[in-house]
């Protein structure tokens, strides 16, 4: 749900990086953080773990434009990858007004992007959510590595009902902002609508 600050004239927005571990997710934001102009970003917060990383921050796209008066700031979280963290991706996931799907493009991980998506539509129906009901991004990562599988195959795999989709290597950044403005162009349709 969107959280609109009237004494900044602000629209904050919640956009969640989910996937199975080590898909990349933490690579997108980084990358993202990055790349983004210093004066157009809070601060990059990183809970870790043992084994895996949360990472959150905010920014303010200069180019997303206005919402009756109102600026547009994103929040950009991933969860964790792994299953044993599943409390923690529930609580993250909380909120969301956008999702993508980070999937691991690699022919030995289909297994992991599957039960992760499942995983996904498990903890957004105890919110009371659904994927038709949120702007939605599926994000193919890993697309440099030689054995990645092909994109039709993962399509067919991962994204039957044929929502915006983006191939990515987010080592490079390659598709990581066409990634991210693909689900920033459902978020503000979202609210321009509602």
């Amino acid at each position: 749900m969107s959280f609109i600050n009237h004494m900044t004239k602000e629209i904050n927005c919640k956009v969640v990086y989910y996937g199975p571990g080590l898909c990349g997710k933490t690579t997108n934001l980084q990358y993202i953080f990055e790349k983004t102009n210093p004066a157009a970003k809070g601060k990059m917060i990183s809970l870790a773990t043992e084994s895996e990383r949360t990472l959150f921050f905010d920014f303010m796209p200069l180019d997303l434009g206005t919402v009756k008066g109102f600026k547009i700031r994103l929040h950009l979280y991933t969860v964790p990858g792994q299953v044993f963290y599943d409390a923690s991706r529930k609580l993250i996931l909380k909120g969301a007004d956008g999702v993508v799907f980070v999937a691991d493009s690699q022919e030995e991980r289909l297994e992991a992007n599957q039960e992760s998506v499942d995983n996904l539509h498990h903890n957004l129906s105890e919110h009371g959510l659904n994927l038709e009901g949120l702007p939605y991004i599926v994000q193919y990562n890993k697309r440099d590595l030689p054995n990645a599988m092909s994109t039709d195959a993962l399509r067919a795999a991962l994204n039957p009902a044929g929502v915006p989709d983006f191939e990515a290597s987010a080592r490079t950044g390659e598709g990581v902002f066409e990634t991210l403005k693909g689900v920033s162009r459902g978020v503000l349709s979202k609210l321009a609508r509602g």
